[in-house]
């Protein structure tokens, strides 16, 4: 990757192509950050109807896990040090399997679909990956 000042982009080459990415300045240009998002909007999505909507307890905990990925991520980024960024990071990745555990018992007990559960499962297991790459290249840097 080329180095490049402040907002510019780094150039490189990856499977032949040239590929353009934009330095990181905030935690909002997070590629992990933003899938973090996109999975509190579908467990919002989720939880809005049916028995989930209804068991307050359930719900509110799906929720809070799922908020947590990014919520941490986020606070982690505008910390002081590396070491105390990988320790947030670490909480976002125990959230992911969280939801995924919760989301095993709404199957279990009829308040998700097998096939809603597979998809949001798959997706939770791509992000949880993410969050292991994310901190893996922290603690070499």
């Amino acid at each position: 990757m080329a180095k490049g000042r402040k907002g510019e982009r780094a150039k490189w080459e990856e499977k032949g192509k040239l590929v353009e990415r934009k330095k990181v300045e905030t935690f909002e240009d997070l590629l992990v950050w933003k899938k973090g998002i996109e999975i509190v909007k579908k467990i919002y999505v989720l939880t809005r109807s049916g028995d989930l909507s209804r068991d307050f307890n359930f719900r509110d905990q799906l929720r809070k896990a799922a908020l947590s990925i990014p919520t941490n991520i986020a606070e982690g980024f505008e910390r002081a040090s590396r070491k105390e960024y990988v320790n947030f990071l670490n909480i976002a990745k125990g959230s992911a399997g969280e939801i995924r555990s919760l989301l095993r018992v709404a199957m279990e007990i009829g308040y998700l679909e097998p096939g809603k559960h597979f998809e949001l499962s798959i997706e939770i297991a791509e992000l949880s990956r993410y969050l292991s790459n994310h901190r893996a290249s922290c603690k070499i840097m």
